[in-house]
């Protein structure tokens, strides 16, 4: 494959640079992590209002920008390098599982509301390292005229901040997918505790919550399940490879200034051998990350099967958690002693690297994936 940037897509990652450059330093990380709810408010509205990027992935008859997942990803990867505090990859896992509702009425509501900025939470999995179908908590039953959800949802984007929510519950064989209001009577949406506290998670719990047939939106929602899954690992991956990038850039610029022995310690060729291998690594997982993204956007459209995307974002999502956890580590130790203090920013990355590398499936997992999927391959071409 043979990609390069379109001139919109240039003029895209260069407005969200320099919006972030000028509106997202680690000043503002620090206050959102010291806040609540570990979301800088102020910054979200401006993105909202300025930048329209939580309407990146909404189609322009729901009031989006009816952009694809290479814009998304474009975005995305900066925000990892500024380690943004706000909810936009929350937001676009949403609207990626909207998306699969076709032409549903409710469907179209709950994109438009996206489009301005609210917050709707995805309530997918009970407990790791069940990230699938087998994976889910909440079990839905029929009640003659209407359903009754009851159970465990964790690992909410969106935290405890979600005024609706999107719930994936067990229905005999298949999922099903409900719209929950998060103050209805037996919903308890609470947050978890996060070693990076700009990352809020959340823990639905349900009481014999009763809806109405209307707020049922899908009845066989497990294979949107795995694709929506799929969609949001190559969205973390962005801001994987943007982790990795800060990281390298941000230990780059200290070796470069700290002297020792007379000289900068970056002329030490031990220095250069581990700058070198963490560009290797951001390089190898920017090349799977945009590769990844324009495998999503053909199944978004149905130009790549089901197959191709997992195979995609379970080799992204290997090489991606791996770099951002290799680059924030390795810049760390290139730091010395200092680089896990307050006063210096790569401990920030740290701590983000770490949160997200363990969020919708560890990069051993993916291998273990990936593998499986290479054996069934060689088992059907014996056969």
């Amino acid at each position: 494959m043979n990609f390069s940037f379109t001139d919109e897509q240039l003029m895209l990652k260069d407005s969200v640079e320099g919006f972030l450059t000028e509106n997202a330093d680690s000043g503002i990380v620090r206050q959102a992590m010291a806040s609540e709810s570990g979301v800088d408010e102020n910054l979200w509205q401006k993105i909202c209002a300025e930048m329209y990027w939580q309407a990146i992935l909404v189609p322009e008859e729901c009031g989006g920008l009816g952009l694809g997942l290479v814009e998304a990803v474009i975005v995305l990867e900066q925000m990892g390098r500024f380690l943004t505090p706000v909810p936009l990859a929350a937001g676009i896992q949403s609207a990626l599982a909207l998306r699969t509702l076709a032409d549903q009425p409710q469907a179209h509501t709950l994109l438009a509301g996206l489009a301005e900025g609210r917050l709707l939470g995805l309530a997918h999995t009970a407990a790791r390292p069940s990230w699938g179908a087998s994976g889910v908590g909440v079990i839905a039953n029929s009640t003659g005229n209407g359903w009754s959800l009851s159970g465990e949802a964790r690992f909410i984007a969106t935290g405890d901040l979600a005024t609706e929510l999107l719930v994936v519950a067990k229905i005999d064989s298949d999922l099903g997918l409900f719209r929950l209001a998060a103050d209805q009577t037996g919903v308890a949406l609470s947050k978890m505790p996060t070693m990076d506290q700009t990352r809020p998670m959340g823990v639905l719990q349900l009481h014999d919550v009763t809806v109405d047939p209307e707020s049922c939106l899908s009845l066989d929602w497990a294979e949107q399940l795995e694709a929506v899954l799929d969609y949001s690992r190559i969205a973390l991956g962005a801001e994987q490879v943007g982790c990795a990038q800060a990281s390298l850039d941000q230990s780059v610029a200290y070796v470069s200034e700290r002297v020792q022995f007379g000289r900068t310690i970056a002329s030490y060729q031990a220095i250069k051998h581990k700058a070198a291998d963490m560009m290797l690594k951001v390089e190898s997982a920017r090349s799977l990350l945009y590769y990844a993204a324009c495998v999503g956007d053909e199944a978004l459209t149905d130009a790549a099967s089901s197959e191709d995307l997992q195979e995609a974002a379970a080799m992204l999502a290997s090489s991606a958690g791996d770099a951002a956890f290799f680059c924030a580590g390795t810049g760390i130790q290139l730091h010395g002693g200092v680089g896990i203090t307050e006063e210096y920013d790569i401990q920030l990355y740290f701590k983000r690297a770490r949160s997200m590398e363990a969020y919708l499936g560890r990069p051993d997992e993916q291998r273990e994936v990936l593998a499986a999927m290479l054996l069934d391959q060689g088992g059907s071409h014996a056969a």
